[in-house]
């Protein structure tokens, strides 16, 4: 990934979180004059996104700086550390939501549909325009932002019907009932991308892939004996990275041939998989130094 999509990335973002967090300051107010707990839920998710997105803004910044000493990958796990505090944020304040839905679906209270109605218009433009800004975004930080703010956006649509239909019907119950139904289809994306993000952490061969299919390409070449200690992990969801040793046959290849070979097979991996670290071992008719080679 270029320099320029990280800055862009991190553009992005920042962006994103002024956005919401001036929203979220209207909406904690708004929830209040409205009575209304499915917009107080929104405001509690909101304002856990802009905590997200400060975070984010901040882990993509540090994501971008050179590798050192210390850390000779780079710095882009810390991107994907933003991603899982983005996660543990959001489960926490979805728990809190719910808590406060229960007495309220016992004991429903009347709330200003049409202050709903108008702040709900505004959440779908300021959300929707952050949606927007993230949508093309590609490191796994920007994806789980976007899927935060699509949410949102999901959120307000539902806030803006029910409050027209309690304008015209007396349902007092349907607010606490939308802040339940928002809050579990929050709490469906949080999982799903919080186990992707432990995947990742895990070192599992990224989704998508497969050593096997990599295996196949290496084998296309005729001086390709063996291909064994394969090892396929991800950096940060889009920076992929991989080793393998490979064993040349003897009779048929030269240590200058197996230079060229080498840069041969890194090229077409690059090409192929669209993997960004490669590193290949070549082996000249010699047995494995590993035990467990696989």
């Amino acid at each position: 990934m270029s320099q320029h999509h990280h800055h862009s990335s991190s553009k992005n973002i920042k962006v994103a979180f002024f956005l919401n967090f001036t929203f979220t300051l209207i909406e904690i107010v708004g929830a209040f004059y409205t009575n209304s707990l499915a917009i107080l839920s929104d405001a509690i998710h909101d304002f856990g996104d802009s905590l997200s997105l400060g975070m984010s803004w901040f882990f993509q910044e540090v994501a971008n700086k050179k590798p050192t000493k210390k850390y000779s990958y780079g710095y882009k796990r810390y991107s994907l550390l933003g991603a899982v505090l983005n996660t543990v944020i959001l489960f926490t304040g979805s728990i809190f939501i719910i808590i406060e839905a229960i007495p309220r679906l016992l004991y429903p209270e009347q709330a200003d549909a049409k202050g709903m109605m108008w702040l709900a218009i505004l959440g779908i433009l300021v959300n929707g325009a952050a949606v927007v800004r993230l949508k093309n975004g590609k490191t796994m930080n920007e994806k789980v932002v976007t899927v935060h703010l699509l949410e949102d956006v999901l959120g307000w649509i539902a806030v803006l019907i029910a409050s027209i239909v309690m304008q015209f019907y007396d349902i007092p119950i349907l607010d606490p009932l939308l802040s339940v139904v928002i809050t579990c289809y929050i709490l469906y994306n949080v999982y799903k991308n919080g186990k992707e993000s432990i995947h990742i952490l895990l070192q599992a061969v990224p989704n998508n892939y497969s050593t096997d299919e990599i295996k196949d390409e290496l084998y296309s070449l005729d001086e390709v004996k063996e291909v064994h200690d394969c090892h396929l992990w991800s950096m940060d969801g889009n920076y992929q990275v991989f080793t393998a040793h490979i064993l040349l046959h003897a009779n048929a290849v030269s240590l200058e041939k197996s230079i060229t070979l080498r840069k041969k097979l890194k090229h077409r991996l690059k090409q192929k998989f669209e993997i960004e670290h490669i590193t290949l071992e070549m082996e000249i008719g010699e047995e494995c130094e590993y035990i467990n080679c696989n």
